[in-house]
């Protein structure tokens, strides 16, 4: 069988997730059914229903190729990675379920294609958003169509980040003395695009983000300039059993230094208060 070029995968999932989109918006805002996984996190209906089709439409396709989702059962994903299928698709149908459950528009389809351990085609569609962001290794980034680029150097003005609450709480005010602090999307898929198109110079990953929400995020960030990595700079690589990561940073280049070095204050052990003389 003749390996589809990069261009080709690209095509498949923006499609894909389009469609992934439709059905997604078919139960926003309509109470969907809601369950809890392990750790309490929710999954709804739309989230299977997504799941289901883009499996179906994905691997329909490409038969030879791997699957990961964030609804994939963890011991069937194991077995899938035995094969260690070329390349694989990791997906995560809905990311920021529980923005989506809440009726707010900050959720989006996510599906990367990976080869070699790096996403080499990767599409977040935001429908309630009118969004699609995509890239391709070698390619540019593109929002709707349209080239992305992240930001640039602004001349000493202050870095617009977002950060989750406790790692604010944990560096204080005088280490973000220097930075605009935006509201924090619950979707960490439309987090790295908002970075990827330049409305954030950077954010602040918390430890145990999944291949799954950050596989297309890391591709459509790199092709538009910018960069996801972990404290000592280095990519990061994905496998079809999946991992969770620890602490990231994302950001365009300029500010990628900061943003490293406001991860490393908010990694640090706290130090605890001189006990009391007595």
């Amino acid at each position: 069988m003749v390996a589809a070029s990069f261009d080709q995968d690209l095509v498949l999932i923006e499609t894909a997730a389009r469609e992934a989109g439709r059905i997604a918006l078919g139960f926003f805002r309509q109470d969907p059914k809601v369950w809890f996984k392990e750790g309490n996190s929710p999954v709804s209906e739309a989230d299977l229903a997504v799941d289901s089709y883009l499996k179906e439409t994905l691997l329909g396709a490409r038969p030879d190729y791997g699957w990961l989702s964030e609804e994939t059962d963890p011991t069937l994903a194991a077995i899938a990675a035995a094969a260690s299928p070329r390349r694989f698709f990791v997906v995560d149908p809905i990311d920021g379920t529980r923005s989506y459950i809440r009726g707010e528009d900050t959720w989006c389809v996510s599906i990367a294609v990976v080869e070699a351990g790096r996403p080499v085609a990767g599409v977040i569609d935001a429908p309630a958003k009118g969004e699609a962001f995509s890239a391709v290794a070698g390619g540019t980034a593109r929002l709707n169509g349209a080239e992305l680029t992240v930001s640039i150097a602004g001349g000493g003005g202050r870095l617009s980040v977002s950060m989750p609450d406790p790692m604010r709480r944990r560096l204080g005010p005088a280490a973000l003395a220097g930075l605009t602090l935006e509201r924090n999307a619950p979707s960490l898929a439309y987090r790295l695009a908002l970075v990827a198109a330049g409305r954030l110079d950077g954010t602040l990953i918390r430890p145990e983000a999944n291949d799954w929400d950050i596989a297309a995020g890391d591709l459509i960030l790199e092709r538009a300039g910018g960069a996801l990595v972990d404290l000592a700079g280095e990519m990061r690589l994905y496998k079809l059993a999946g991992r969770r990561h620890g602490l990231l940073v994302a950001a365009a280049r300029h500010a990628l230094p900061a943003m490293v070095e406001l991860a490393t204050a908010a990694a640090a052990p706290e130090t605890a208060p001189p006990a009391p003389r007595g």
